[in-house]
């Protein structure tokens, strides 16, 4: 009887290939036949998947994305008692930020698919939306924080998460090209959360 095909761990493994040809050769090294000899597949095999690189690359930021919510999940869950806000933002970071080669490189891949987007509207498109999600998630968690009197119920919620993610998102490049450690641009996200959580009791309601 014919093996059955696990078409998404297929692709799952054509997604890697992508990733340790981009971490290690950049975006432009990426071809159809190249993917292939690194998942270990046909050229044939790619193709059935993906007819063009563009295709390719797509799925692979697609499931980038995805993993890294995953991961994102296992880090700000609930047992046994619920994530504080802080500690959900806390984590957004911690995914964000490398601190090991291997997130590293992660994270180099995904910039290499920054810098693509910019010609390639599919690929910006899933770009914005992961940023606009991202914003979304620390929006609603300052919001929580403003309800349990941890941050200044005056300060516009939306206004403050944009603010940490651009701190968040500002600090990776740094620690990519070498400028700052991964535990030295955490410690960063870490003052400026001081600065927006906890606030001084007279500042805890609306004046």
């Amino acid at each position: 009887m014919p093996r059955k095909v696990d078409h998404e761990q297929r692709r799952s493994r054509i997604a890697e290939a992508v990733w340790t040809i981009v971490a290690l050769r950049g975006l432009e090294a990426v071809s159809l036949r190249d993917v292939a000899a690194e998942a270990g597949v046909s050229l044939g095999q790619v193709q059935h998947y993906f007819k063009t690189k563009d295709q390719v690359l797509l799925y692979a930021c697609r499931r980038l994305v995805e993993l890294a919510g995953e991961e994102l999940g296992r880090k700000a869950g609930t047992p046994p008692e619920p994530s504080s806000p802080r500690a959900v933002i806390r984590a957004i970071a911690e995914q964000t930020v490398p601190t090991t080669p291997e997130h590293q490189a992660g994270a180099a891949v995904w910039y290499a698919f920054i810098t693509r987007s910019v010609t390639m509207p599919e690929l910006a498109t899933v770009i914005r939306t992961t940023w606009a999600d991202t914003h979304a998630l620390i929006t609603e968690q300052v919001r929580l924080a403003q309800r349990a009197g941890e941050v200044d119920p005056r300060l516009d919620p939306a206004g403050l998460a944009a603010t940490l993610q651009t701190v968040i998102d500002g600090v990776v490049p740094q620690v990519l090209v070498g400028h700052r450690t991964g535990t030295e641009a955490l410690a960063i996200v870490d003052e400026h959360l001081d600065l927006v959580f906890d606030p001084a009791p007279s500042r805890r309601q609306p004046g």
